[in-house]
């Protein structure tokens, strides 16, 4: 019983259950803005959020043996959710964990495509590329800093997209300012933790956004995607998109700028971790005031 309960401690901490918010917040607000515009199947909003969950789980078990097998990966620290590197799962077993839940993923996107039409095939098939190639294949991705862009697509307009058109099998005008606050604050996310293991990623030879163009630039960019984050909702309330409910994110701009301040200033490792779990708080609650203002702004 013991024996069991520690494998499946293992497989959940190998799946990184507090990433999997990322994955939850394009479909909430996608399925938020079509459901005011068209028919709403309960069915289908939780088959996309299990479909993209399952890609999010996918791509961290990827990462998982991907980065195991890495050359540097002996001079990493091993964080708790390294499950092979602690020995507490095999790289096999990992692998072949990745490929049933991508299959899993894809016999989803099967049948929303069914349901829907060709064009979410487009959108499944890239989607699951780019979730396998972040960190495998040949040329990984997150190692050759397009590991942010990837990010900001995939689980910003791509997600946000995709959730609206298999709720309405149409893509009408309007859905894109909702979905680049969510591009851009799960790319944050990405932007701290490349800040944080900056000196650990320039050792092995990873390049990403902070060791090709430095940790001011980096913060730079930061504090632009959060501010277009927050310009979003208002320019929709102002260009007649909505009402005032739509600035109901704005309520976590406290939030924000105490982040803001901490990514500005930090240099110590433990104080940029804190940031980083403060940003993803942040792409969670924001994500859920949008939805919740989408939703609320149609009802009355």
């Amino acid at each position: 019983m013991a024996d069991g309960l520690a494998h499946v401690k293992a497989w959940l901490a190998a799946a990184r259950p507090h990433t999997l918010s990322a994955a939850v917040v394009p479909v909430l607000v996608g399925s938020a803005w079509a459901a005011a515009r068209g028919p709403f199947a309960w069915s289908l909003f939780a088959l996309t959020c299990a479909g993209a969950v399952l890609v999010q789980v996918g791509t961290n078990l990827t990462d998982e043996y991907a980065d195991h097998g890495a050359s540097a990966s002996a001079h990493k620290y091993p964080a708790p959710h390294k499950v092979i590197a602690r020995g507490l799962l095999s790289e096999r077993a990992v692998r072949r964990g990745a490929l049933v839940v991508f299959g899993a993923a894809a016999v989803i996107g099967a049948y929303l495509v069914w349901r829907t039409g060709w064009p979410l095939l487009v959108l499944c098939g890239v989607s699951l590329l780019l979730a396998w190639s972040y960190s495998a294949g040949p040329l990984p991705l997150g190692d050759l800093a397009l590991g942010e862009l990837v990010v900001f697509v995939a689980m910003g307009p791509a997600m946000v997209g995709g959730t609206v058109y298999v709720q309405l099998q149409r893509l009408p005008w309007g859905w894109l300012w909702a979905a680049l606050p969510v591009g851009c604050l799960v790319t944050m996310i990405l932007i701290v933790n490349s800040l944080r293991d900056l000196e650990e990623d320039r050792r092995n030879g990873r390049r990403t956004l902070a060791t090709v163009f430095g940790k001011a630039a980096v913060r730079v960019i930061y504090h632009l995607l959060l501010a277009l984050a927050f310009l979003c909702p208002l320019a929709a309330a102002l260009g007649g998109a909505g009402g005032p409910w739509l600035l109901l994110p704005w309520l976590t701009l406290p939030l924000a700028l105490r982040v803001a301040r901490w990514v500005r200033a930090a240099e110590e490792r433990e104080l940029l971790h804190r940031a980083l779990k403060a940003t993803s708080a942040l792409h969670l609650l924001f994500g859920l005031l949008l939805a919740l203002a989408l939703v609320v702004d149609r009802a009355l």
